[in-house]
């Protein structure tokens, strides 16, 4: 396996959670748990993106995951820890019965089927009484010893998840994928169930987009059919476009700058969408590479995976 860079993620690690420990304005601690959602998010949508896919059922996948971990706080009475985890396994399990179905097809029309299916679940909810309906469900609250604590909390799952990622990328896993993306008929003559891992790598990112919302339902408290359009696919995009898809941090800065200039857009009333779309428009015109692009010097068209 490629050197995974360990003490730099420890690093890294330790720097960001230390400075959530100094956090006691609730703004910028809502921002901070908004960018670590967010950051996990662009990563899952990311990993997809390695086999040469954009998978915009990822906002469906949060919406599950949010969804099972506010019913499984509210209606069903379990740990604040099982709810979590039971949120990234439900994601999974149902991302590997839509990859069968649907990973078949490619490129636009793959988009198009994540898009219907995102469309379709949101609607679900929202005829759905057990789950709050169009009023979408409250009352999800983490656990009193949490208080004040969140964004460390919120923060430290999103590293592992993040980091868990990146291992899979960098083992021969992700270099299948790589290969898969280049050239799926050389791929396939070397004896590879391509089916077998495209469902693989989109349970993977199906189970961190579970978990992203399931941070996002116990970081706002209440959750509704409205979160989870297909925006919220669209903006994890803008992320890792404008951060950068060669590399993992990418979609980690492009979180980070995207959702700050978004909180800034939000004081703009209704020049807030025309603001938010310049930046991202500008950005991508610019930096064709993206951020860490710029910073790494690279210049060639397609560097997912370098």
């Amino acid at each position: 396996m490629t050197d995974l860079k360990l003490p730099f993620w420890a690093g890294g690690a330790a720097l960001v959670l230390a400075a959530t420990f100094f956090i006691r304005d609730a703004y910028i601690a809502s921002l901070v748990k908004l960018c670590c959602i967010a950051a996990v998010t662009a990563v899952s949508l990311r990993l997809v993106m390695l086999m040469g896919e954009v998978n915009f059922a990822t906002a469906a996948f949060v919406g599950i995951g949010a969804y099972t971990a506010g019913a499984a706080i509210t209606i069903l009475n379990w740990p604040f820890l099982l709810a979590l985890l039971a949120a990234g396994v439900v994601a999974g399990l149902l991302s590997i019965v839509f990859g069968f179905v649907t990973l078949r097809a490619k490129g636009p029309y793959f988009m198009l089927i994540g898009f219907a299916f995102t469309e379709a679940v949101r609607i679900l909810y929202s005829k759905s009484e057990t789950l709050g309906g169009t009023s979408g469900m409250i009352g999800i609250f983490p656990p009193r010893a949490l208080d004040g604590w969140m964004p460390t909390f919120i923060g430290g799952v999103s590293l592992l998840v993040i980091f868990a990622l990146f291992v899979l990328e960098k083992s021969d896993f992700g270099k299948v994928l790589i290969a898969i993306r280049d050239n799926e008929n050389v791929a396939r003559t070397v004896g590879l169930n391509i089916l077998f891992v495209k469902i693989a790598c989109f349970a993977a990112a199906s189970v961190a987009a579970g978990i992203a919302g399931s941070l996002h339902a116990i970081a706002n408290n209440v959750i509704s059919p409205g979160d989870f359009s297909f925006l919220v696919a669209a903006f994890a995009l803008a992320y890792v476009k404008v951060g950068g898809e060669g590399h993992i941090l990418g979609p980690l800065i492009g979180s980070v700058l995207l959702v700050v200039l978004g909180s800034y857009a939000l004081g703009l009333g209704g020049d807030e969408h025309i603001f938010y779309g310049a930046a991202i428009v500008i950005a991508v015109l610019l930096l064709p590479q993206g951020i860490t692009g710029l910073l790494t010097g690279k210049r060639t068209n397609s560097t997912v995976g370098n």
